[in-house]
């Protein structure tokens, strides 16, 4: 009776449910430094520069090892690579509670990088294989609508909790829970690859390196991860001095801002997400370039709401706008991700997915926050001005995508057979 309890599969619902809700632990874990990084900064004497480091240490952690986890996904059993995942970030999060040097923090920050890294890249394929393409979008759509809510989280417990007992406090809370949840999913089986879609034959073929290289031969895939670069370079610098920016720019307190943040976050982040998903199936019914156009569309329409935030003189009026951008950039979460999977042979997701996160975050939110301190620092501290890169961007995403939808509207469908 135990071997069956063992190997019992859940149910899609199922699946989707408990990867949901370890997301919104995995974007809670990674936002508490962004609510805290004033009280950090004073307390370490650390200055702009190495704040955005930082981000640069977890991203190290996050895409080096993400092409690594790619390739056992593939291969490997997905649900212990899940649990070990969970559990490293969960207890790399707590010890950066007890760092007490810019290095020892550094070092910190690359071991939670190093274990989302494991999640982030295999989860999708565990949610891709449970549903139907017609039913997929919906699905990851779900499943991502958990980084607004773990994102606000962030703010909600880093702020208030550092502002009362301290930021270290906020790091040792928030990591706590994944020791215990890395464990859940560990009794049941997981659905096989290619099961969703009848294909279970060609997803059991072993992908070689040359494969994987390959991916860079489907214009489609191409279009969409230089895109999602652009897009994930302004956000990931965005999220890092956020709420920095509006303390600065407009003498809005560190409690508050981070709440701010959280409260539009969870609000303009899942509405947006759940809006752009939904309506981004609705129009592939009608259009096979529906996904793409949702992403060039939204990003696009984000721009000049950035360009706002960030020139704004009135507090209101950068909030405000601020949050119109935050929910039009929100839009895109779903289907940029389908598209990933979506547009890679149905035995590579996991590579794909792999490939995708370390493309943006090398040549995206690596270096992003890092050149906004910079930036700031060689302006005297002037955070407004340094931000201005962002909507830029912006502009170069939005480009990208506009560019995929038309060439999807014109050009033959994208194959999911192995490569």
């Amino acid at each position: 009776m135990r071997g069956l309890v063992m190997r019992k599969q859940l149910s899609p619902a199922w699946i989707l449910f408990i990867l949901t809700g370890l997301n919104l632990f995995n974007y809670l874990d990674r936002y508490v430094l962004s609510a805290v990084l004033t009280p950090l900064q004073k307390d370490l004497g650390i200055n702009d520069g190495q704040a955005g480091r930082l981000v640069t240490a977890f991203m190290i952690g996050y895409f080096v090892t993400s092409p690594v986890f790619g390739w056992l996904g593939d291969r490997c059993s997905r649900k212990w690579l899940i649990a070990a995942g969970i559990f490293v970030w969960s207890l790399g999060t707590i010890l950066t509670g007890f760092a007490t040097t810019f290095a020892i923090l550094v070092g910190f920050r690359v071991l939670v990088g190093l274990g989302e890294a494991s999640y982030a890249t295999i989860s999708p394929s565990l949610i891709s294989d449970s549903y139907a393409p017609v039913k997929r979008n919906n699905a990851l759509t779900i499943f991502y609508a958990a980084i607004p809510v773990g994102a606000a989280l962030g703010f909600f417990i880093g702020g208030p909790i550092a502002e009362t007992w301290g930021w270290r406090h906020a790091f040792i809370w928030a990591g706590a829970p994944g020791l215990l949840l890395a464990l859940v999913m560990l009794p049941f089986a997981e659905p096989k690859r290619g099961e969703a879609e009848g294909k279970t034959a060609e997803a059991a073929k072993r992908p070689s390196v040359r494969d994987i290289v390959n991916l860079f031969r489907i214009p489609e895939y191409v279009l969409v991860v230089l895109g999602y670069t652009a897009y994930t370079f302004a956000l990931g610098a965005f999220a890092i001095w956020g709420p920095t920016f509006l303390h600065r720019a407009h003498g809005v307190g560190v409690a508050k801002a981070a709440v701010f943040f959280g409260a539009v976050t969870v609000v303009a982040g899942l509405v947006g997400t759940l809006i752009g998903g939904f309506a981004a199936t609705a129009w592939q019914k009608r259009n096979r370039a529906g996904y793409a156009w949702t992403l060039g569309l939204s990003v696009l329409a984000s721009v000049p709401l950035a360009f706002g935030a960030f020139l704004a003189g009135s507090t209101f009026w950068s909030m405000s706008f601020l949050a119109g951008a935050m929910f039009f950039l929100f839009l895109s979460t779903g289907p940029v991700n389908t598209l990933i999977l979506e547009t890679a042979p149905v035995n590579l997701r996991a590579s794909a997915m792999a490939v995708s996160i370390f493309t943006i975050h090398l040549f995206g939110d690596m270096w992003s926050p890092e050149i906004v301190g910079r930036l700031a620092d060689s302006f005297g501290g002037n955070l407004q001005k340094a931000v201005l890169i962002l909507p830029v961007a912006l502009i170069v995403a939005s480009v990208l995508w506009l560019v995929l939808a038309l060439k999807t509207k014109r050009g033959p469908a994208h194959h999911s057979t192995p490569a």
